[in-house]
């Protein structure tokens, strides 16, 4: 079954006595990371720092191994996702010799349509809280290493809209805070959300930009999936949880973002203008990638959960969380590729 949100997944963790709460107070600049860094190395469990500085707790290491990544994205091993797929693609690819043949294949439509995302009505949990005045300094964002070139958001779910088809795409892309309204947008040229901004830059207008945090864990994995550009994240999703997922509307830009959500900042990038220098940060080399020069996003709006949990996030010499991360990408898409390239196997 999915979890309905963050705080559910977490409890799930408690329970399964793979989460530690820290109740002494570390602060989010440079603490956590020494604290999440040490663990992670060690095998150690998911942390929850409950004393942060500010109204909201901190989550880290939650895929740090393979019963939690497992467990983030319901399954109970980790070429399960790998196996349905590879169930699904020959499914499809059967040949189908009469008309009860493609009777047999309407259970498989059905259990596709049931990934397909839904807009519901109304507002969503992520909005139970609007803040007066949006201010990312009351959020216990992470400076993870020394020279750092300040705070960075380092589990964003950015959502932004091709200007011509419509179609949603759902990123991750680290984002650096200059002020209490104002980030950087770390998109390289080749991801999507680079491509947009390209096309709202050649056409003059404003770019929306809405970020998520937290929300079902799975969400996070999907912003990370190496999908086409044609293809939702949430649908991803959806069938990674075998339910669709619910979103709502933004209350300031026409996106939508998950229900369950624990943080929505709304915003925009305006391409007309001068890029800022981002950086340096902490890389997964050991080494800081150099400063450079990205977008401004603009927050128009910030709301939350009542009891919303900060996911984080740290970047640097492995065996970092990213690795879980990328051990279920290579499980997960593998097998349409040897399915396509090795059939007989």
């Amino acid at each position: 079954m999915p979890f309905r949100n963050l705080q559910e997944f977490i409890r799930a963790l408690d329970d399964a006595g793979d989460l530690i709460r820290v109740k002494a107070p570390v602060s989010p600049r440079l603490e956590m990371t020494e604290i999440a860094d040490r663990f992670v190395k060690a095998g150690g469990k998911a942390l929850l720092f409950e004393n942060t500085g500010t109204q909201f707790p901190v989550l880290l290491n939650a895929f740090a191994s393979d019963r939690r990544i497992c467990m983030a994205l319901g399954m109970t091993h980790p070429d399960e996702a790998a196996e349905r797929i590879q169930s699904l693609l020959k499914r499809l690819t059967t040949p189908t010799a009469g008309l009860l043949d493609k009777l047999r294949l309407l259970p498989t439509l059905g259990e596709m349509a049931a990934w397909i995302p839904r807009v519901r009505n109304g507002k969503g949990e992520c909005q139970q809280v609007v803040m007066d005045k949006p201010d990312l300094a009351k959020l216990p964002i992470l400076q993870c290493w020394p020279h750092d070139g300040g705070p960075f958001i380092t589990l964003p779910l950015v959502h932004t809209r091709d200007p011509h088809t419509g179609l949603r795409n759902l990123g991750m892309y680290r984002m650096q805070v200059f002020a209490p309204d104002l980030t950087g947008m770390h998109w390289h040229l080749h991801k999507t959300g680079a491509r947009h901004y390209n096309e709202y830059k050649a056409e003059g207008r404003r770019m929306p930009v809405v970020v998520a945090l937290g929300g079902d864990p799975v969400y996070t994995y999907a912003a990370t999936a190496p999908l086409p550009d044609n293809v939702d994240e949430y649908m991803l999703a959806g069938f990674l949880r075998r339910c669709k997922v619910d979103l709502v509307k933004c209350l300031t830009c026409d996106l939508e973002v998950p229900a369950d959500a624990d943080f929505v900042i709304e915003g925009y990038v305006d391409p007309s203008e001068d890029l800022v220098r981002e950086g340096p940060f902490g890389d997964h080399t050991g080494y800081y990638s150099l400063a450079d020069d990205y977008p401004l996003f603009h927050v128009t709006c910030i709301t939350h959960r009542r009891d919303a949990v900060y996911p984080a996030t740290i970047v640097g010499i492995p065996p970092m969380e990213d690795g879980w991360i990328g051990m279920i990408t290579e499980r997960i898409f593998l097998a349409p590729l040897r399915l396509t390239m090795l059939p007989e196997l």
